[in-house]
């Protein structure tokens, strides 16, 4: 078995989500749940077909998210998995339960803006995803400043009242 990682290219402000599914269908049901979920929403999504063909699958409703999803599954090239790339001002927390509700969705490895680095496991059968490095390492505990720049900024983006 080789140990590998991918790193997950795309622009800065970019969300995506990184998971599991278990069946060619899942490319249709998550288009028809992203957009069921957030009116205009502008998404890209790749699925890596484990059998058959072993195709990636895409499909969305921005070229651009398209391109970039189906770039870096073929990175991944791990079988069953899905990435879900969200256009500029479009965030997982307005999907991510309606992405987990899908049928076929078996887990989700990650949902976020951060740099991420896909841990890979290859073998003569093919590739698996072990999991995610997501973002950096802590630097400290949070403090009283902390905790009320936190609360503040929840407030601000209207997350919390």
């Amino acid at each position: 078995m080789q140990l590998s990682t991918v790193k997950i290219d795309k622009p800065d402000t970019i969300n995506f989500i990184l998971g599991q599914t278990h069946f060619i269908k899942s490319v249709e049901d998550l288009h028809e749940a992203l957009v069921g979920a957030v009116p205009g929403i502008r998404f890209g999504l790749a699925f890596c077909e484990a059998s058959g063909a072993c195709l990636v699958r895409c499909s969305g409703t921005d070229a651009a998210m398209v391109e970039l999803a189906q770039r870096n599954a073929q990175a991944i090239g791990a079988g069953h998995s899905f990435i879900v790339f969200l256009g500029d001002g479009f965030y997982p927390l307005n999907v991510l339960n309606t992405v987990k509700m899908v049928p076929e969705v078996c887990r989700i490895f990650c949902a976020t803006a951060n740099p991420t680095e896909v841990l890979i496991a290859e073998t003569e059968q093919g590739r698996g995803i072990l999991g995610v490095v997501d973002g950096f390492s802590p630097k400290g505990v949070e403090g009283d400043d902390g905790v009320r720049w936190r609360k503040d900024l929840l407030r601000q983006i209207g997350y919390k009242l």
